[in-house]
């Protein structure tokens, strides 16, 4: 495909940011456009007999700002089945190894109150708002928002897949991951670096070790609360054979069935807070490759141990184009660790203000979530009461 046929437009790069202020001055893809998921659809491919069915999703994309060019058509609704959503993720983790990506939602989570089927209705809307959930996050993100990929996955129907494939992002993905067994032998690692990931991993733990006691607590009121409806259904059996008590009972009954039901919409409230919590468990895990290429770099300029000690037996004019040799090469080498000290420095440099970022981000959506959680169960709390209330003034008004 052309540039000029191409759905996109050439993106922004965001100007210098330095502090968290400059970070949320900036242009976001997000105060111009609207970007939502409308809708989910059930599709099937394969051979008659052997189908594979998956799920697709309605990307739907309004420009908001009339006078806004990145985007070149105003409404745009394309469809992207989950797959094409992980690859945009994996590339903007090997894109922009100092950003915090947001998350994706897992494919599959098991719970006793909840179907495992990946085709459940409940199941495809949960992952559908998480789905559009990640969007948001992206175009509201300076660094993110304006990347090339990413608009074009908003927008580029065909061969965007083929265009993300030929990026190379997945080189450079495994190449990421053979450099992590070595970070993990650094010597002296980068202490802020260092100081921020162990802070996540006890973030993560933490924030995990809450979603498991929070999903024992709701599988133990889960199945309590059932228990109820064979109240609800003697009561009721019970009212049958009972002339004066049977209205009473039938009543008790009721209210006894209202119990067993309630707790299938809390269970839904809770799972739709616990799912903004795995934004924060998936939190980053930042790979100081420049320091072991700086490390590399170093010891390749360094000759044998023996040579140094007693010289070589190379003729004079060998030994002397040897020499120059290894002079250009130190001095390349020079030049290349000085480069990697700098590509370094403005990695941290870059990495902290996203932390910080990240750090602000976090504070307010946990303090909203917990907040929503307890009141939530204080809602919880007062419609079970008002039920237990009203099973009392029914026995209390029977004759």
């Amino acid at each position: 495909m052309s540039t000029e046929n191409s759905p996109i437009k050439p993106s922004r790069s965001p100007s210098v940011i330095e502090s968290i202020e400059d970070f949320e001055n900036q242009d976001t893809l997000l105060k111009h456009v609207d970007i939502s998921i409308v809708e989910s659809e059930k599709r099937a491919n394969g051979t008659l007999h052997v189908r594979d069915h998956y799920t697709v999703y309605l990307i739907d994309l309004k420009v908001t700002d009339p006078d806004y060019k990145l985007v070149q058509s105003k409404i745009n609704t394309i469809w992207r089945r989950y797959t094409e959503f992980e690859q945009i993720h994996d590339y903007l983790q090997v894109t922009y190894p100092h950003v915090v990506i947001p998350p994706l939602p897992e494919k599959r989570i098991l719970y006793a109150w909840r179907k495992s089927d990946t085709t459940d209705p409940e199941f495809v809307e949960r992952r559908r708002a998480l789905l559009e959930n990640f969007l948001l996050r992206v175009a509201s993100h300076p660094r993110l928002c304006f990347d090339d990929q990413f608009i074009s996955f908003l927008q580029q129907e065909h061969g965007w897949r083929e265009t993300i494939t030929d990026s190379g992002y997945k080189l450079h993905a495994e190449n990421k991951l053979k450099s992590l067994s070595v970070s993990i032998r650094l010597k002296k690692p980068d202490p802020d670096i260092e100081s921020v990931k162990n802070y996540g991993k006890q973030l993560e733990t933490n924030l995990g070790n809450f979603l498991y006691t929070r999903s024992k607590i709701i599988e133990k009121n889960y199945a309590l609360c059932k228990l109820h409806a064979s109240y609800g259904k003697l009561f009721s059996e019970w009212s049958v054979i009972e002339k004066d008590m049977g209205d009473g009972l039938q009543k008790a009954g009721h209210y006894f069935d209202s119990i067993a039901d309630s707790i299938d919409s809390l269970a839904e409230d809770e799972e739709q807070l616990a799912d903004q919590q795995p934004t924060f468990c998936f939190y980053f895990y930042l790979l100081l490759s420049y320091r072991v290429a700086e490390r590399s770099r170093a010891a390749a300029g360094k000759g044998s141990l023996m040579a140094r000690l007693f010289g070589t037996t190379e003729p004079d004019l060998a030994r002397d184009v040897a020499t120059r040799a290894l002079d250009a090469k130190l001095a390349a080498d020079t030049r290349a660790i000085q480069q990697a000290r700098a590509a370094l420095q403005e990695f941290n440099k870059k990495a902290l203000v996203e932390i910080e970022y990240f750090q602000k981000q976090k504070d307010k959506d946990l303090h909203e979530s917990l907040v929503r959680f307890i009141t939530l169960q204080v809602k919880a709390a007062k419609s079970n009461l008002q039920a237990w209330t009203q099973i009392k003034e029914c026995l209390q008004n029977m004759p």
